[in-house]
């Protein structure tokens, strides 16, 4: 995985905390709940509380449709890797510095094992289950190939 600031190597590495999920996508970068919450909006609802829990919502928008922040769910991407799930999972970990003069799309570094993460920031289980919500909430139309 690359930073998407600078193409830098991402430091995220399995540790004993992680679950059987998270250890899954750091050896295979394929999100095991995005099929799983796509099939199943209970189970979804895991991925929603995080989003809003973690503070998502303050910057994208309660639904993830955009506020200052740019929206997650339609087909208008600020990185065309964010059409892949481990995409998404690189800017939401790493941060981006944005677009143009206004740095649309900037973002703070989210992951726990990276220096300058936000708070006590977010472990990889985490991150994976907001992104899976997020898919689920996709409006974009066309292909979705975060699902292949």
């Amino acid at each position: 995985m690359v930073s998407t600031k600078d193409d830098s190597p991402l430091a995220i590495k399995a540790v004993a905390t992680d679950t059987a999920e998270a250890k899954a996508f750091l050896s295979t970068c394929i999100n095991p709940y995005t099929k799983l919450y796509a099939k199943d909006a209970e189970a979804a609802k895991a991925g929603h509380k995080q989003y809003n829990f973690q503070g998502c919502s303050g910057c994208h928008g309660g639904n993830a449709n955009g506020l200052m922040g740019p929206s997650l769910i339609d087909a208008q991407w600020e990185y065309p890797k964010h059409n892949t799930d481990k995409g998404l999972f690189e800017t939401i970990a790493g941060g981006t510095l944005g677009k143009g003069a206004t740095n649309r799309g900037s973002m703070l570094t989210w992951h726990n094992q990276l220096p300058g993460h936000t708070g006590d920031g977010l472990d990889t289980d985490t991150i994976l289950k907001i992104i899976a919500w997020m898919r689920t909430q996709y409006t974009g139309g066309g292909e979705t190939p975060w699902l292949n």
